[in-house]
């Protein structure tokens, strides 16, 4: 393998990388969330995609002043070459959804 074909996979690597970390970060600062992993990164053309599993309180329990249970949501996020967040949106569920767009 050459050096620049090494160069170049670790550059992908390391955007992957990017991407999970720019998700999780915005997810814990932006919903009420206690747990994010990230379960799928897709790149598009000039697009990243992401789908995360978070661990939230129940907001009906909340509602009715019930003691607190976490439950598991998946949000899915878009974001531009540059890692800016263009969407994000909380899933129904997720088994492998398709998230290209």
């Amino acid at each position: 393998m050459k050096i620049s074909e090494k160069k170049n996979k670790t550059n992908k690597m390391s955007n992957i990388i990017d991407v999970k970390q720019t998700v999780v970060k915005f997810l814990k600062e932006n919903i009420n969330c206690f747990d994010v992993t990230v379960v799928k990164i897709e790149k598009g053309q000039e697009t990243w995609s992401a789908v995360a599993e978070v661990y939230e309180n129940d907001s009906f329990l909340k509602s009715m002043n019930l003691p607190p249970k976490q439950v598991r949501l998946f949000y899915a996020v878009k974001m531009d070459e540059n890692l800016e967040i263009t969407s994000f949106e909380r899933l129904n569920s997720f088994e492998g959804t398709d998230i290209a767009g």
